[in-house]
């Protein structure tokens, strides 16, 4: 018959937590990066319509005499 000891139990609650804490770290680091590249890219579509716009606009040229 074998005895699990209370000292088995923490050692095992504490590497799960440790896998647990790792797998967390990792996500955050991936969502962070995620973030950061829809920041660049909703600033390069709004930097590229405002450069669209501002090619198609009307110019209109008055001259005094």
């Amino acid at each position: 018959m074998t005895t699990v000891d209370k000292s088995d139990i923490e050692a095992k609650l504490r590497e799960i937590e440790g896998v647990v804490l790792e797998a967390e770290d990792k996500a955050k680091s991936k969502t962070m990066m995620v973030a950061a590249g829809v920041v660049v890219v909703v600033a390069g579509v709004i930097a590229y319509r405002m450069w669209r716009s501002r090619q198609n606009r009307i110019r209109v040229e008055v001259y005094r005499l």
